[in-house]
């Protein structure tokens, strides 16, 4: 170079120069293409500007000027503007300099371009193009930059300015000296025109239909000004539809029915349906396993639900064991199920109940351990292990007559619910921020409503409750302030929702005693002692022991079984598929190892309890509980722990099927192709469908005895004849289409009086018999000729009654009595 470029506002050392400037900064309007696509275009308006080594910053950006048209003119643009040559770009150059000297070269105007006024056309020649160069020609004149989406055009008073890249395209910038760089536009290159003359004004960043193309009409897209649709629009994207109000809800119901608790919650009720099939086959004429403890819980239902609709004050006074009182406490009552008995009435209504409470009972032990275990950080499938094996364990197919039992889903809804309203996961450990009183507030009411169906397995709940509260509080203030004094929030709100939601379970834990408290008081010989415990106590065989209700097991253990006292209560095994799955959590587990150590010692402590007197005669296990936790000494069944004992192998079982299906996703990710990844997955399954298998049962389902006319028809107080446990608890369900009262009932234990009335009427109809009737208050009695048969009643059914004062008339295959 010769000569030094000016700088900025000082003048410039050429005159032609400045002339060539000034012709490209022409008034610029009208679509333009790239330079030579129109054939109209004239010259080009300037060189390439070169470097020497240097290029622009705008990679190959052309730079388009225009010839000015005026507004009322439709011509076409005649002055194209030239490409700038860089000869390649290079990143990073930041300016463009001008070669100076003698080489500035006269720009030739062959055609600046043709301007329409309104009154006609005026051609502009070479010449006329300098005159318009010379104006423009001062060292303050911008140069304007039109661009919708943010193309800034850049005027540079001395030195060329090289344009910049836009959002899509080159952003322009109009120079005065020798190279100019185009702008471009968004969708391409847009014109930058140099304010020339005091007509055109320079196009607004963003607006359409100026600029360039103003005076042709057209937008800066090529859409019309007046309203004609844009070229470009048939390639957009179409817009996404608004939807209607039926169109949110139908999405609303279309998340809802594919979430993960909607799923599992309809997979746990249709396993159940499967699993304790047939209980919906015959619903209101069968019940599983026999009809007698089941019948006593059908009338249990039916009874809180009709007394809480016509007189609650009398829940605890039934109308069996009459003329006893408090009779509603003799056994656990199931009141949690009363809203359920306020519908319909009659024992074929009760039966319906009982068998639908029976399947969903079911579905709610698998729903409740499933979001125990995903609350404490298993898997899926791992939790659908625990779940299926909490719920369909074989030794409970022993207890498919004892509702209050298989109902216990809301032990793991309960503690999953707690554990996820104080942020608490087993995997994860205490997260302050996952905190929610709602849920701890929720966790307290299905607790309270779990220890309503009965203190039998309610009653080690609380305990378990009451043990983890203070555990929890214990270790919460010396990790706070004594062993590792760490700030760790807890909140007022959580805390009240604690305290609020501990009294309501402590408050109706209370009151559900306080009746059982009277019948102990009423009823001492009631009390159970050691040798009871003894009786139902089972050998550590009885863990390994199916009972003969097992479709898988129960034919093979039969040898086993005749080793046991009672079958019902020491068949405890909980699946051998339950045992392999838990071993193999204590070596593969997402668990951490003190967690694993935890658990397996919790499975080793509920064994141990569950035998009662059997482990060295329960001197440090069983025996202190039963003499000093209060209400302890009213269960009689020490192997109904093993529900604990259940929910803790599951709990080890999800850890390992989660590790493993967490290995089969890392192996899938690895392989490339995926095979055989889909063999892998079903594998995951295998746990599953074993634990499921070993579930199936083979219950039967009795006909459960029909109604007698005479019972919807005599009045109370009545007594049924012949009268033993297992015949009264069909008398109680009979008892369901009036409630009249009567003197039969069966529980967990036999009142003094009711073996009283059993042993006075076995000479019945006598005089003595007769009296100690009518003292007790009773009215009528039923004698049933369908079970006479072999009882002393089998005599005297057809004696006269002349001198008893009674009447004797019969009423399909019942005779009923008069007093």
């Amino acid at each position: 170079m010769t000569t030094e470029q000016s700088a900025a506002g000082s003048p410039r050392p050429d005159a032609a120069a400045e002339k060539a400037d000034t012709a490209e900064k022409t008034e610029a309007a009208g679509k333009t293409d790239t330079a030579g696509d129109t054939p109209g275009s004239a010259a080009r308006t300037g060189s390439a500007a070169r470097t020497g080594g240097t290029e622009p910053k705008a990679e190959a950006a052309k730079s388009l000027a225009g010839a000015a048209e005026p507004k009322a003119g439709a011509a076409k643009p005649k002055a194209e503007a030239t490409e700038s040559d860089t000869g390649g770009t290079r990143p990073g150059a930041d300016t463009v300099q001008a070669r100076a000297g003698a080489e500035a070269k006269a720009v030739r105007a062959d055609r600046v371009g043709a301007i329409e006024t309104g009154n006609g056309k005026a051609g502009t020649t070479a010449s006329g193009a300098d005159e318009l160069a010379t104006k423009a020609g001062n060292d303050d004149a911008k140069a304007g930059a039109a661009a919708k989406d943010g193309a800034k055009g850049a005027a540079g008073k001395a030195d060329a300015k090289a344009g910049s890249a836009g959002k899509d395209g080159a952003k322009g910038a109009a120079g005065k000296a020798d190279a100019k760089a185009g702008s471009t536009g968004k969708d391409g290159a847009k014109d930058a025109a140099g304010k020339a003359d005091a007509k055109a004004g320079s196009a607004g960043a963003g607006s359409e239909g100026k600029g360039s193309d103003k005076a042709a009409g057209k937008n800066e897209d090529g859409g019309d000004k007046e309203g004609k649709p844009d070229r470009w629009e048939a390639f957009a994207s179409a817009p996404e539809p608004v939807p209607s109000r039926i169109g949110r809800a139908a999405r609303a119901v279309g998340r809802l029915l594919i979430h993960e608790w909607t799923v599992a919650a309809f997979a746990s009720l249709a396993l159940a349906v499967l699993m304790t099939w047939p209980t919906l086959r015959y619903p209101r004429h069968t019940l599983p396993q026999d009809y007698w403890d089941p019948s006593l819980q059908t009338w249990q239902m039916a009874w809180s639900g009709h007394i809480l609709l016509t007189n609650p004050a009398q829940l605890w006074q039934s109308n069996t064991f009459f003329p006893e009182s408090w009779s509603f406490a003799f056994s656990d009552t199931l009141l949690g199920y009363a809203p359920a008995g306020m519908i319909g009435t009659g024992p074929e209504a009760a039966v319906l109940r009982y068998n639908i409470m029976f399947v969903l009972a079911h579905a709610l032990a698998t729903l409740g351990a499933y979001a125990l275990a995903r609350q404490l950080g298993a898997g899926r499938i791992g939790s659908a292990v625990a779940g299926a094996s909490f719920a369909y364990a074989p030794w409970l197919l022993a207890q498919a007559g004892h509702l209050h039992v298989i109902s216990n889903g809301g032990i793991p809804l309960a503690l999953a619910m707690l554990a996820r309203g104080h942020g608490w996961s087993l995997r994860y450990g205490y997260r302050p921020e996952r905190r929610h009183d709602g849920w701890v507030y929720t966790g307290w009411l299905v607790a309270s409503w779990q220890l309503s169906l009965g203190f039998g397995i309610g009653l080690p709940f609380a305990y378990f409750l009451a043990g983890t509260v203070l555990v929890a509080a214990v270790t919460w203030f010396l990790r706070r302030w004594v062993i590792r004094p760490v700030k760790r929030p807890f909140g007022r709100r959580l805390f009240i929702a604690d305290l609020v939601g501990g009294l309501l379970f402590a408050g109706v834990g209370a009151l559900l005693a306080i009746p059982y408290f009277k019948v102990a008081e009423l009823h001492p010989h009631a009390e159970r002692s050691i040798g009871d415990i003894d009786l139902y106590s089972p050998p550590a065989t009885g863990f390994l022991t199916a009972p003969a209700e097992s479709r898988v097991w129960g034919a093979l253990h039969e040898g086993a079984r005749a080793a046991l006292a009672s079958h019902a209560e020491m068949t405890l095994l909980p699946g051998f598929a339950l045992y392999a799955l838990a071993i193999g959590g204590l070596f593969f587990s997402i668990w951490k190892v003190r967690h694993r150590v935890l658990l397996f010692a919790g499975v080793v402590v509920t064994m141990v309890l569950a035998m009662g007197t059997w482990f060295f005669d329960g001197t440090f296990t069983y025996v202190p509980l039963f003499e000093y936790l209060p209400g302890w000494n009213g269960i009689r069944t020490p192997g109904r722990l093993m529900l604990w004992t259940t929910l803790l192998l599951g709990l080890l079982a999800a850890g390992a099927v989660s590790a493993f299906a967490t290995r089969v996703r890392e192996v899938y990710a690895e392989r490339i192709p995926s095979w055989p990844s889909p063999w892998l997955r079903l594998a995951t399954l295998l746990p599953l469908v074993l634990v499921i298998g070993e579930g199936l049962n083979s219950t039967p389902h009795p006909v459960v005895p029909p109604q007698p006319a005479a019972m919807r028809t005599v009045d109370g107080p009545l007594l049924v004849l012949p009268s033993n446990q297992s015949l009264d608890q069909p008398v109680m369900l009979w008892s369901t289409t009036r409630f009249q009262d009567v003197v039969n009932g069966g529980s967990g234990f036999t009142p003094r009086q009711l073996d009283d009335v059993r042993r006075v009427t076995v000479s019945f109809p006598d005089q003595v018999s007769v009296d100690y009737l009518r003292v007790l208050g009773v009215r009528n009695v039923l004698l049933m000729r369908d079970q006479v048969a072999g009882t002393p009643w089998e005599v005297t059914v057809d004696a006269p009654v002349d001198g008893l004062g009674i009447t004797r008339e019969e009423i399909g295959d019942v005779v009923v009595y008069r007093l």
